[in-house]
């Protein structure tokens, strides 16, 4: 009976060592975007490469089944969100 106890804890624990992992990384990535956006907002130069990066890193950790993935972004969209 213990054994089965073990087994939850252990399978809890390491969903929310994912679910951590992946607060972590949309944390990041939305820091990115807000660099981006404020760049845009200046008409100064801005990349999304360091944006793309992280969702890459998310969409491969959520092939782990219990996060979601997130879209690339690119420079045309930071633009039209900017000029709205």
């Amino acid at each position: 009976m213990s054994n089965v106890h073990e087994e939850i804890t252990r399978h809890s624990k390491k969903q929310h060592e994912i679910v951590k992992k992946f607060i972590e990384l949309e944390q990041m990535r939305e820091s990115f975007i807000e660099q981006a956006i404020s760049l845009a907002k200046e008409n100064k130069p801005f990349d999304v490469s360091a944006i793309n990066n992280v969702t890459k890193q998310i969409n491969e950790h959520a092939k782990n089944g219990i996060v979601p993935t997130r879209k690339y972004v690119t420079e045309e969209m930071v633009k039209e969100y900017v000029n709205k």
